[in-house]
């Protein structure tokens, strides 16, 4: 037994999973921190974890994530519990997990429907396992491909119908339909064939396109994973138990959902961190020369090439890209500047540290620099050693297996999928020219002799107003992953977020801010309702990379005013400390919130009695909507 399963039974054995719960998402990152997991080790993980008492987790560690996850399908879905179990907990998630009846997924999912499985089940995550027999139990024993047609169309109307029903539920997930050869070749003609491929792939393609119209909506394509991973089912276990997606089909999907609940819990990574020798070239530097290294021109070097190719991909969509490599640093940004084979440049990275330090002190620099966690990093490296260092000193850094064979270099990265997100923003895929700003904005800093010297070159600009139709993903996103200045550890999806602002009675703001560098999008936010004590605020968001400009300052007082100018008696809000947000622990306190009460998990209440309401900082030009509508959310 590898050392993680045996760490997960050494604390189950010992009845200590729940005091050392911390302990198991590092330990089963390293045993599952593979390309493709071996099924067998997802089941045993997730048969140690089943006992898992949730409550005693959560008294012993309070900031503990937990997520429902309900499971329906057209087969028999038990098989995905133990993998879907030990996914989660991978990522430092209790997976609170509930199973529809067999064949029962129209009524499970039907919202309206008093006998579904999960009827009154408020449900962070829906698991719907299609499969061919979705379909092919409408047809005729004795079938034609305009009969599975028909029987197509049916099951593409109910899952559209149902999918739309689901709007405010959470999240849904639904797959692509495999289609198997039992199917395929009953059919003896060549063209018959054919035609029912065609129709198939189209069914497909209607449910992968639902997605467009539907913000809540995922849809796994399995076409991917059974191309890796193999068949889609073992015939015996699908004709006596109903199983007709097989374990290994199971533990990819488990995956592929645990990095969907990792990102629906605001646990995306932002920042890839790569070693350079025989990672992102080949040969090393310090002992090769500069022409002793290539990524193009030889059988290895073109597989670096492609690595480097996928990283600057993945830098496109918003990823943000570091170095870590122990190396002299002129040597490095010499090779990054003037290296013919290279296809990422100095100027694509966030940061460059280069050294002979160690590797962890190194990841902390550039978290540090980017005014991130080092839980938002993952690592690559080809040196176990270096790895092991890391997984040690920051078991919550991710951390990317690499070898010497650099043609996997892109298999390894991507099979995680630890920058996946539900829906891409215009803010995500100008997050590089964001951090690209934000070292202009560092070397002012640097310039000026004192940060308030610094602010007031600066020039923050700040625009408050409700959100505008196309903002919402932002928003949602904003609130998912803002750890730091998140007061309440709230998070939201774009349903929750759309839903609010047609409230009339609700208070939804976005701050948008901009300086003398560029504009930073849309950064912050404020959640709240008007009543007649007063208004309440559910939570403030501010991005972590505009922080300690005053912009959360400018933002409430802003708020204050308007609550004052709109006749209402008092503010509240509160504070729930989670293990990220401690350093927003005085942030009421300091604008003249009196503590009003104060709840057993440690939820502080304040009350602002609107007497004395603290001035916009001097250097913010604010811009907001005016006091008679600034509460007023726009649908």
């Amino acid at each position: 037994m590898s050392r993680g399963l045996a760490l997960l039974r050494e604390l189950r054995d010992a009845q200590r999973l729940e005091a050392d719960f911390p302990l198991i998402a590092p330990a089963l990152a390293e045993e599952l921190d593979t390309p493709d997991p071996h099924p067998a080790a997802l089941q045993r993980a997730g048969r140690l974890l089943a006992g898992l008492d949730h409550a005693a987790v959560l008294a012993l560690h309070p900031g503990t994530p937990r997520l429902t996850v309900v499971v329906t399908g057209q087969s028999t879905v038990a098989e995905l519990t133990a993998p879907l179990t030990a996914e989660l907990a991978r990522h430092g998630l209790l997976c609170d997990l509930r199973q529809g009846d067999h064949g029962a997924w129209a009524r499970d999912l039907d919202p309206a429907d008093a006998a579904g499985a999960f009827h009154g089940v408020r449900a962070g995550l829906t698991l719907c396992l299609l499969d061919a027999e979705t379909v092919f139990a409408q047809v005729p024993a004795v079938w034609d491909v305009p009969d599975v047609a028909r029987a197509a169309e049916a099951v593409l109307g109910r899952l559209t119908a149902l999918a739309r029903a689901r709007a405010g539920h959470g999240t849904l997930v639904l797959n692509t339909l495999p289609l198997p050869r039992h199917h395929t070749h009953r059919l003896v003609d060549h063209r018959s064939r054919a035609a029912l491929g065609a129709l198939w792939r189209e069914v497909n393609a209607r449910l992968l396109r639902l997605t467009a119209e539907l913000p809540h909506l995922v849809v796994l394509d399995l076409d991917p994973l059974l191309a890796e991973g193999g068949p889609a089912a073992d015939p015996r276990l699908a004709a006596y138990a109903g199983a007709r997606l097989g374990a290994g089909l199971l533990a990819a999907y488990a995956r592929e959902a645990g990095h969907l609940a990792r990102a629906l819990t605001g646990r995306t990574r932002k920042c890839l961190v790569l070693d350079l020798d025989n990672t992102l070239w080949d040969g090393i530097l310090a002992e090769d020369g500069p022409e002793g290294i290539a990524a193009a021109g030889t059988l290895r070097g073109e597989a670096f090439g492609a690595f480097q190719r996928t990283v600057a991909h993945l830098s496109a969509q918003g990823v943000l890209l570091a170095v870590s490599s122990k190396n002299d640093r002129e040597a490095v940004l010499d090779a990054l500047r003037n290296h013919p084979d290279l296809v990422l440049r100095e100027a694509d990275f966030a940061h460059v540290a280069a050294g002979w330090g160690p590797k962890d002190a190194a990841l902390e620099e550039i978290a540090d620099r980017l005014g991130i966690g080092t839980d938002a990093l993952v690592f690559a490296d080809d040196t176990p050693a270096e790895r092991a260092q890391v997984r040690h000193r920051l078991p919550h850094t991710a951390v990317v297996p690499l070898d010497d064979e650099p043609a996997l270099h892109v298999t390894r990265l991507l099979a995680d999928g630890w920058f996946d997100t539900p829906g891409l923003t215009g803010e995500d895929r100008a997050r590089a020219a964001h951090y690209r700003r934000e070292r202009e904005r560092g070397e002012l800093r640097e310039s000026t002799g004192s940060h308030e010297e610094f602010l007031r070159e600066l020039g923050v600009r700040v625009h408050l107003g409700p959100p505008e139709p196309h903002e919402h993903g932002r928003l949602a996103q904003l609130t998912q992953r803002t750890n730091q200045f998140n007061l309440t550890g709230l998070r939201l999806t774009p349903d929750d977020t759309r839903s609010r602002a047609a409230d009339p009675g609700a208070l939804l703001l976005a701050a948008r801010t901009a300086d003398r560098f560029g504009a930073n999008g849309l950064v912050g936010a404020v959640l709240g309702r008007r009543a007649a004590d007063g208004w309440h605020l559910d939570n403030v968001w501010l991005s972590c990379r505009v922080l300690a400009r005053g912009i959360e300052t400018a933002t409430l007082a802003a708020v204050l005013q308007d609550a004052r100018a709109q006749g209402a008696p008092a503010v509240y809000a509160r504070y729930r400390p989670t293990p990220k947000n401690r350093r927003a622990g005085d942030f009421y306190p300091s604008l003249g919130f009196a503590r009003h009460a104060v709840e057993e998990d440690g939820t502080v209440h304040y009350r602002h009695d609107l007497t004395e309401i603290p001035a916009v900082p001097g250097h913010i030009a604010l811009d907001r909507t005016g006091p008679a509508t600034i509460g007023r959310s726009a649908a």
